[in-house]
């Protein structure tokens, strides 16, 4: 590998000197990227070395301090808070154009809706003026500019800046895809939220944040409705001083693949299932070895952020993420934020409880935050007290649900299911209104057949295949 890095270096490096659509940062961000790959730098884990964390390092949620009773106290925990939400991505794979956030989750209200109303309640219940910051890529930012407007009145300062602008690599000679011919955004990725540090810096609002006695920032990504400001934690790491908090939670086997924290060395630090040795992948999904995962919601403290971003010793593991674009084989560097952990000093996992933890990834999410299973109260979805199971139903849809608009289609309005074990969903399928479903649940429609379950209909452990199973 290093003998390749020699001979595609230089020839990349005068390649990137003439992409004038980004900046310099951009240019020696992505060259560094692609040296650090180049060099086959790669962090091995001995796996014979991985520790479980103790409870000093991965901090149990319900052993964490109460918040000061004291409203003026809270303030000054707030006044030092600024939350961040990772807004780069779109909406396609929901049949959604432009950014992921405004896809309308409940009550007509979109994700950005319901984050807004969320640090205005905060604002106005303490006298805080806890700021909004939006961190684009270029797919999502002009939409972003346009739809942020609508929050002009809210006592919320709401920032917006861009991610880094990458050139994707083509997979045959290493040269940026831009030089070759695609002048379009195809050309172009963003490389993935570890980015945030050098972006937030590179913007200019990471220093504008300190100057206004700013300390920690709350990154999630946009699409977690249980992402919410949680005063017991930052109160926490101010009194600890944690340079950087991942919030866990506890697996389920729906989450098998998600990374991990692990002790190694000393230091606490994020296992991905990409690092695993083939031989210990079963284990790493076991739920018994490796309890916990991370939900991607990170505190971090923003003098730390400068200190590292200037001494460029971010270092992230280098995640390569092949694609095919237009029958041109590419190659896309990116990096985890999460992966930054073990570049802070004292930084800790805190084991969540799993309603911090409600991404919409698919319609089948949405289903669940549309029913009755939760409510809304000032912005923050609440799940229903009267379901017995902690765990959510497991949900199927088949493709015909795959759109947010073929969803809504389908559905008169959305069922009952508190007492829902599982349901799965293949065919032309639709609902009528007032359904109630309960137990473990399976509709399929024949090939060619339309199938409707009718209002009011009560479906408990079923199987349906057709109208004569109703």
């Amino acid at each position: 590998m290093a003998t390749a890095a020699t001979d595609k270096l230089p020839n990349l490096k005068s390649a990137v000197a003439g992409l004038n659509q980004i900046s310099e940062n951009e240019k020696n961000g992505f060259i560094n990227l692609v040296s650090r790959y180049l060099s086959g730098e790669a962090q091995h884990v001995e796996w014979s070395q991985i520790q479980t964390p103790t409870d000093k390092v991965v901090v149990p949620y319900d052993t964490l301090a109460p918040t000061p009773d004291d409203p003026s106290e809270i303030k000054n925990l707030l006044d030092k808070l600024v939350v961040l939400k990772l807004n780069g991505g779109l909406g396609t794979t929901m049949g959604c154009t432009g950014p992921k956030s405004v896809i309308e989750v409940r009550d007509g209200l979109t994700f950005l809706d319901l984050i807004v109303i969320q640090i205005e309640n905060l604002n106005s219940k303490y006298g805080s003026k806890v700021p909004l910051l939006l961190m684009n890529s270029f797919n999502t930012h002009d939409d972003t500019q346009k739809i942020v407007e609508k929050y002009a009145n809210s006592n919320v300062e709401i920032h917006t800046f861009n991610q880094s602008q990458y050139p994707r690599l083509v997979a045959d000679d290493f040269l940026p895809f831009p030089c070759k011919g695609q002048t379009g955004k195809d050309g172009w990725y963003p490389p993935g939220h570890g980015d945030v540090f050098p972006s937030l810096s590179n913007s200019g609002k990471l220093d504008a944040l300190l100057s206004q006695g700013k300390e920690y920032v709350f990154v999630a990504n946009s699409d977690n409705l249980g992402a919410i400001v949680d005063l017991k934690i930052l109160h926490h790491l101010i009194q600890n001083k944690n340079e950087y908090c991942m919030e866990v939670t506890p697996k389920t086997l729906a989450d098998v693949k998600g990374g991990t924290l692990i002790s190694y060395e000393g230091r606490v630090q994020l296992l991905e299932i990409a690092q695993v040795p083939d031989q210990h992948v079963n284990e790493f999904k076991s739920i018994e070895k490796f309890k916990i995962f991370n939900t991607n919601n990170l505190w971090v403290n923003l003098n730390a952020i400068k200190r590292l971003v200037q001494d460029n010793s971010l270092k992230m593991e280098i995640i390569p993420n092949p694609k095919e674009v237009e029958g041109v084989k590419v190659l896309q560097l990116e990096t985890a934020a999460g992966a930054a952990i073990r570049f802070f000093d004292n930084a800790i996992g805190i084991n969540v409880p799993r309603s911090r933890f409600l991404p919409v990834k698919a319609t089948s999410d949405l289903l669940l935050v549309q029913s009755d299973l939760y409510t809304l109260q000032d912005g923050f979805v609440i799940r229903n007290q009267a379901r017995a199971n902690p765990e959510n139903p497991s949900i199927e849809l088949g493709p015909e649900f795959k759109k947010v608009s073929s969803f809504l289609s389908r559905f008169k309005s959305i069922p009952s299911i508190v007492e829902l074990d599982s349901l799965k969903v293949a065919g032309d399928v639709s609902f009528g209104a007032n359904v109630t479903l309960k137990g473990k649940v399976t509709i399929t429609a024949k090939p060619g057949a339309k199938l409707e379950i009718p209002n009011g209909a009560v479906t408990e452990n079923k199987d349906i295949n057709g109208p004569e199973d109703l």
